[in-house]
């Protein structure tokens, strides 16, 4: 009989947890969810709609009107394809704004909930393990050092032509590390049952191969039908 079978995967940006969570969906064949992304998307739209985070009777309106859809890899808001436009550098510090406010929270918590309710999901973000699925199967925490995090995202910006500063991109990876920590809602924390994993002196592989063993060694002790 299928069952639901959730694995959390939470870490800060840049520790790895979107590719190796993506591998490990893949390779098991259960469905990969981007909380992330959500947060992304709605704050895009939020700000594009000229709604200041601390409207708090604006965020309301706006989320009991918004619809959210994930399908192959790309989200939708009220029908408009958002995928690309989320990733561009200017989003960070508007993701990290608004998605620290309950209304939003509250919003996406619920959808993430209600996309975990059946099936084989990977799902990772910031607080999967210890707010949205703490009962999960098995939980996660990739983490590593802030410089190492800073070089992956200064890399990944060159690889798409955009001109920036390590240093800067530093500064931003500790104020976004600093805000998730410290915001009063669903902040980013280490579940105390998370597998704790330090990417910054291994590879993705060897990571990958971490998390699939366990998985796997999960999913022998009982029969969840994925």
């Amino acid at each position: 009989m299928r069952r639901r079978f959730i694995v959390a995967v939470d870490g800060p940006s840049g520790s790895g947890k979107s590719s190796i969570s993506k591998l490990l969906a893949n390779e098991i064949g259960f469905s990969y969810i981007d909380t992330g992304a959500m947060y992304r998307a709605v704050a895009l739209k939020a700000h594009e709609a000229g709604i200041n985070p601390d409207d708090n009777n604006g965020l309301k309106k706006f989320c009991s009107a918004i619809k959210i859809m994930t399908k192959g890899g790309s989200i939708f808001v009220n029908g408009d394809d958002v995928t690309e436009r989320i990733r561009e550098p200017f989003v960070d510090p508007i993701a990290s704004e608004y998605s620290s406010r309950k209304v939003i929270r509250d919003l996406l918590v619920d959808l993430q909930r209600r996309l975990g309710g059946h099936g084989c999901i990977i799902m990772e973000g910031r607080d999967i393990g210890t707010v949205v699925f703490p009962s999960a199967d098995v939980k996660f925490y990739l983490d590593a050092m802030d410089e190492v995090r800073a070089l992956r995202r200064y890399n990944e910006l060159l690889e798409k032509g955009v001109k920036v500063d390590y240093e800067r991109v530093l500064r931003k990876i500790r104020d976004r590390d600093l805000k998730d920590s410290t915001r009063d809602y669903s902040p980013l924390k280490r579940s105390e049952d998370a597998v704790y994993i330090d990417t910054s002196r291994i590879g993705k592989e060897e990571v990958f191969e971490i998390m699939l063993k366990m998985v796997k060694e999960k999913l022998s002790n009982g029969d969840p039908g994925c």
